[in-house]
């Protein structure tokens, strides 16, 4: 298990983020990139219908249960180039709350404004989010504001321009890159003003605790959830403090 180097220790406690150029390469890669396309292409149709219907949102696309559709997905969830990392910071407690698989679209605005995703009473709430292709600075890449994961940070102002935001930070990217960052922070996503979607898939992780334990929420998957550290991971299993 890659644990992480004491100046990302450094970076992810003071900063909130750190940055992992190039975490997925080569074959690892270019399959996370072909199951992307696959099951993207497969639900476009029920997407637009959603659309058409009101029932799901035009900003956004989120591929459905992904980890049912792809191991590609799930194979993420602990990769080897970010799980010791998480482990490190949640003190080897650490449990998956889920994947977004997101496609996001030209628009001339953002799905969402500046915002934590927890407060600071919620454990430990930390995000990976993996560009699956090349995403430019005017792409809809993520952007966070640093040191805005500390307890009395800020405040921050509301802007109605994303990019008036005091003191933020975009982050465009090459495939493969991998962004963990403290969700106690704030951040967002900010306009997509090409003609190209952003391929991105967003993990959303916690530091262990018993209530989160749920061994129906991927029991769809349990059958390919075969070690313990991995049932564990996923929530199926009670942690033991020896494992």
């Amino acid at each position: 298990m890659i644990r992480p180097t004491p100046e990302q220790r450094r970076q992810f406690l003071d900063e909130g983020y750190v940055v992992l150029d190039e975490a997925m390469v080569d074959d690892d890669l270019l399959r996370l990139q072909a199951a992307f396309d696959r099951c993207a292409q497969g639900s476009k149709a029920d997407w637009l219908d959603g659309i058409n219907r009101g029932t799901q949102p035009a900003a956004f696309f989120d591929i459905p249960s992904p980890l049912e559709r792809d191991d590609a997905f799930i194979d993420l969830i602990d990769h080897p180039s970010w799980y010791g990392l998480l482990m490190d910071f949640t003190d080897d407690d650490l449990i998956l709350l889920g994947p977004q698989v997101r496609l996001l679209p030209p628009s001339p605005i953002s799905y969402v404004g500046w915002h934590p995703d927890v407060p600071h009473t919620n454990p430990l709430h930390i995000k990976v989010q993996i560009y699956v292709d090349d995403v430019a600075p005017d792409q809809g890449p993520f952007c966070f504001v640093p040191k805005s994961h500390k307890p009395g940070a800020g405040p921050y102002p509301h802007v109605r321009r994303l990019e008036d935001m005091p003191g933020r930070k975009i982050f465009p990217g090459k495939a493969g890159t991998a962004i963990l960052f403290n969700s106690y922070g704030w951040h967002t996503s900010m306009i997509n003003s090409t003609t190209q979607p952003r391929k991105s898939i967003i993990l959303i992780y916690e530091k262990w605790t018993e209530g989160r334990v749920d061994a129906d929420r991927y029991a769809g998957i349990a059958d390919r959830l075969q070690t313990p550290a991995r049932r564990q991971l996923f929530g199926l299993e009670q942690r033991t403090r020896d494992s």
